[in-house]
């Protein structure tokens, strides 16, 4: 597993999906979506990509409120929710036809 994965994991995160949307649209190639129980939890999170990746993100959305942040780094968009923000949102049905999987402990992620 690499960077991006790891750094999730190692804040907790919950239920970590990455959608390959290559084929179905042009503003990113994959989407990482992962979440958390409390607010701080979700910017522990946040924080821990935004200091452990070697590049910044092009644009940052949602850390004041933090129960949904955004972090664009071009070619992969993260998003960090509330638990019940996700449940509400539900991404991963709006991109339901791109290729998805699962990313935990023993997986391989993306890297951004």
């Amino acid at each position: 597993m690499d960077l991006t994965g790891q750094l999730v994991l190692s804040k907790k995160a919950e239920n970590i999906q990455a959608i390959d949307v290559r084929d179905l649209t042009s503003i990113t190639d994959y989407f990482i979506i992962c979440s958390a129980d409390t607010d701080v939890q979700v910017k522990a999170i946040a924080d821990a990509v935004r200091k452990g990746t070697p590049n910044k993100p092009w644009k940052i959305e949602g850390y004041e409120n933090r129960y949904w942040i955004l972090l664009d780094y071009i070619d992969v968009v993260i998003h960090i929710f509330k638990t019940r923000e996700r449940d509400y949102y539900s991404l991963e049905k709006l991109w339901a036809d791109a290729p998805s999987w699962i990313i935990t402990d023993e997986s391989e992620s993306i890297s951004v």
